[in-house]
């Protein structure tokens, strides 16, 4: 009992549209950690969310006295508090380039995204984005032919954060051809979009946006 009661002290506050706290939900179900999951509204947010968070942003993940509101922070947390499956490689150097492609992701698609999602810009913008992120996608869907996963073998951090990027595509506008070139990325879609960690992870929203 003891055990159950630990892992059910942890309690998340999460926006069901952002990708940031989807990515968050896949590593708790890939880990099957037991956490209250609260679904905040962006725009009204509960009380104790600002005594807990300096920033009152989502998402904000609870662990007894420990207050995290970094995604990427939460993930490696959970993936050290949780070592089963690991999700970060062994090895330093490994590690070393699941971080850096954790950040080339955020540096060159997240930003993208996040305005995407917002769809507060000009039509020209939009598109502008819209026609960047999908073609950077198409650009680096070769290497889903080497490995089943993220330059992976087996499903990592790195999976944790493209995951909810790709499910957001058909809500940014963005269908990705059928042809041979993209035919590894969308099999690596299709893999993730199966995984039980995944179906487990999708908030009301996510699941609309399928």
């Amino acid at each position: 009992m003891g055990v159950v009661a630990k892992r059910s002290s942890m309690t998340f506050y999460s926006d069901g549209i952002s990708h940031y706290s989807h990515r968050v939900r896949i590593v708790l179900a890939e880990k099957g950690v037991t956490v209250e999951t609260i679904d905040v509204d962006p725009d009204n947010k509960p009380e104790d969310l600002a005594s807990l968070n300096p920033y009152n942003n989502l998402p904000t993940l609870v662990d007894r006295d420990l207050v995290l509101y970094e995604a990427d922070i939460m993930m490696e947390y959970l993936d050290e508090r949780f070592p089963h499956p690991p999700l970060f490689p062994v090895y330093p150097v490994a590690r070393a380039q699941s971080r850096l492609w954790i950040y080339r992701i955020r540096q060159d698609w997240c930003e993208l995204v996040d305005g995407l999602m917002a769809g507060d810009d000009t039509p020209s913008h939009l598109e502008k984005k819209r026609k960047e992120l999908r073609e950077s996608l198409i650009s680096i869907a070769p290497i889903f032919g080497e490995k089943p996963y993220f330059m992976s073998d087996e499903f990592t951090i790195v999976d944790c954060v493209v995951t909810p990027i790709l499910w957001r595509l058909p809500a940014m506008g963005i269908e990705l051809p059928k042809n041979k070139a993209t035919k590894p990325l969308l099999a690596y879609r299709d893999r993730l979009f199966e995984r039980d960690s995944v179906v487990a992870s999708m908030s009301e929203q996510e699941k609309e946006m399928g």
